[in-house]
């Protein structure tokens, strides 16, 4: 003779939902990953606190120690990232933070702890 158990009816724990969607967390981790960098991460605190507000691409070379072209490759992630701004000034890029992005970053943090 066979015993046959009852099915359980009662869940053993409650559905989990995540604090961000799937389109949140990729734009997240696109910053992230910008910020992966410690090139970028210097370049980005060096253009947040130039004097006028931005930094002119000639000007970021010297504190990296890297060539412009290369600088500039780190400077697209962050403007793609959404964390730089771009003007074009004759043959010389200008970048600026761009407002609120580190303060929006800050706040999905928050989010999911």
């Amino acid at each position: 003779m066979t015993n046959v158990l009852p099915l359980a009816v009662d869940t053993c724990c409650t559905p989990l939902r995540a604090a961000v969607d799937a389109e949140e967390a990729q734009r997240i981790a696109r910053v992230f990953k910008a910020l992966g960098d410690p090139t970028r991460v210097l370049l980005l605190s060096t253009v947040a606190t130039a004097a006028d507000g931005e930094a002119c691409v000639c000007d970021l070379t010297a504190p990296v120690g890297l060539s412009q072209p290369t600088v500039s490759h780190h400077l697209k992630i962050l403007v793609d990232a959404g964390l730089l701004t771009r003007t074009q000034r004759g043959r010389w890029s200008y970048y600026a933070p761009v407002p609120g992005a580190l303060d929006r970053l800050a706040d999905a943090l928050r989010a999911v702890s």
